[in-house]
C-alpha cells in the first residue's frame, strides 16, 4: 500500500473508534483487518502500530486543537472533520518523518473525500493553527 492508502486506512479505523468502546471496539477492530485481508503483514502492522499511537494521544491532541478552535470544542466537531485532526495533528507532532505540510494536506485530501463540503476549509483552518 502506498502511505497515502495506509493514512486512509489509519482514518477509517481510528473513525470506528468514536462509535464504540471495550470489547465492541476490539470486535470492529478484528473486523476492520478481517476486511482489509491481509495482502502485506508489515502494512497491517504499521497500520495497527499507528492506530495505538493515535488513540494513547487522544487527550493531548484533543488539548492541543481545543486551544486553537475559536468557537469550537473537539466534542462539537463533527466526527469526520475530528478524526482526519486527530489523526494528522499526530503526524505533525509526534512522527518526525512525516513533514507538517504533508500532514496538512493529507488530511485536508481526506476531508473532500469523506466530509462534508465544508470539511477541507475546516480541517484547514483548525490545522493551519497549530503550525
Amino acid at each position: 500500500m502506498s502511505r497515502r492508502e495506509i493514512r486512509e486506512q489509519i482514518f477509517k479505523l481510528l473513525f470506528r473508534a468514536e462509535f464504540y468502546e471495550g470489547e465492541e471496539l476490539e470486535e470492529q477492530c478484528r473486523l476492520f483487518f478481517e476486511e482489509l485481508g491481509q495482502e502485506d503483514a508489515k502494512d497491517t502492522e504499521y497500520i495497527q502500530s499507528k492506530y495505538e499511537d493515535v488513540l494513547s494521544h487522544i487527550t493531548e491532541i484533543d488539548a492541543m486543537v481545543n486551544e486553537v478552535a475559536q468557537g469550537w470544542k473537539t466534542s462539537r466537531m463533527g466526527k469526520v472533520d475530528l478524526t482526519l485532526i486527530r489523526l494528522a495533528v499526530y503526524e505533525m507532532k509526534f512522527e518526525e518523518d512525516v513533514p507538517q505540510g504533508v500532514a496538512i494536506n493529507e488530511a485536508v485530501e481526506l476531508a473532500k473525500s469523506y466530509g462534508t463540503d465544508d470539511s477541507s476549509s475546516f480541517v484547514n483552518g483548525i490545522l493551519a493553527k497549530l503550525v
